[in-house]
């Protein structure tokens, strides 16, 4: 990956570590030639970065979608609240313009295509990607619900990235895990795991899973 975007990668307002989102760059460089990427949960940009070098180094395009209102835990008394991004006129989280001057001082705006809405409405007039990210709202009703609106989206042999995936219950919450568990049910494979990164394949036929 790209030092400086890696460098910036690091300071951008987020929770993935370095270490989870190089290997989510690495697993985006092995599809990105063949479909586009997309990304649930884009919040201020951190994660886009990796995923958006993955395909700019590979001529593909990363979808992002967020409503940029946060997420639960989100939410002014919650664990992950930033008072940084509340609108002073309207009381509401924004972290649209954060994300758009990340992707501009990275130079990725012709590459990541920040869609703004809620992602299983998107997911309903979508038809495919060669990886698709889940790090949206990690409730368990949204995050089940992007995995059902989701990963069907998935093609052959394209990847599926679950973040925040915590195998013990005193780690973090259990939606990720879950949804986890429901991909290896449906019959992804284990493709690759750091921290708490989840990476699975979709197989290319029946025969080869």
């Amino acid at each position: 990956m790209n030092s400086e975007l890696a460098a910036l990668a690091q300071r951008v307002k987020g929770f993935m570590p370095h270490d989870e989102g190089l290997a989510l760059y690495r697993a985006a460089a092995e599809v990105a030639s063949q479909g586009p990427l997309v990304e649930i949960g884009s919040y201020c940009g951190k994660s886009a970065l990796y995923l958006g070098a993955a395909a700019a180094e590979s001529g593909g395009v990363l979808f992002t979608i967020d409503h940029h209102r946060g997420s639960e835990e989100m939410q002014a008394g919650w664990e992950h609240h930033d008072a940084e991004l509340v609108v002073p006129s309207t009381g509401r989280m924004d972290s649209l313009p954060i994300l758009r001057q990340t992707l501009i001082d990275a130079g990725l705006e012709e590459v990541v295509v920040a869609i703004v809405g809620d992602s299983v409405t998107v997911a309903a007039h979508w038809s495919s990607a060669a990886l698709v990210f889940i790090d949206g709202a990690h409730g368990e009703a949204p995050a089940h619900a992007d995995y059902e609106a989701w990963s069907p989206k998935v093609v052959p042999g394209g990847l599926l990235a679950i973040h925040d995936v915590f195998p013990d219950p005193a780690d973090g919450g259990r939606p990720p895990y879950e949804i986890w568990l429901r991909a290896l049910d449906d019959g992804f494979l284990e493709h690759g795991a750091v921290g708490s990164l989840r990476v699975l394949r979709r197989p290319v036929s029946r025969q080869a899973s």
